[in-house]
């Protein structure tokens, strides 16, 4: 059995993190209280099972905030980031060369 060595993110998972990382880190705290609001209302409107689905959406969004939060501070992986600007660093030195000679 041989372990994989290599984590790296797929491009999906690239790809969303590129798109989360654009939204601002309080949209989601203001989901999470707009959700609790909007289930207290209902609650009190008598609409039990309604307050209790729509209630339930707040740990989701504090749960997608704390991701964006991440992605934002971290990144997706720092070796695709090491290893692009390696890549840009060795096309930059074959351009300077190029124009050179």
């Amino acid at each position: 059995m041989t372990i994989q060595k290599d984590h790296t993110e797929g491009k999906v998972a690239k790809a969303i993190e590129n798109q989360t990382s654009k939204l601002p880190s309080d949209l989601f705290l203001w989901a999470a209280l707009g959700s609790m609001a909007a289930s207290a209302t209902l609650k009190v409107a008598g609409k039990e099972k309604t307050a209790l689905f729509v209630g339930q959406w707040a740990a989701p969004f504090l749960l997608l905030g704390i991701y964006n939060k991440i992605v934002k501070v971290e990144g997706h992986d720092q070796k695709d980031d090491v290893a692009d600007k390696k890549d840009n660093a060795a096309y930059k030195k074959r351009s300077l060369t190029d124009t050179l000679y």
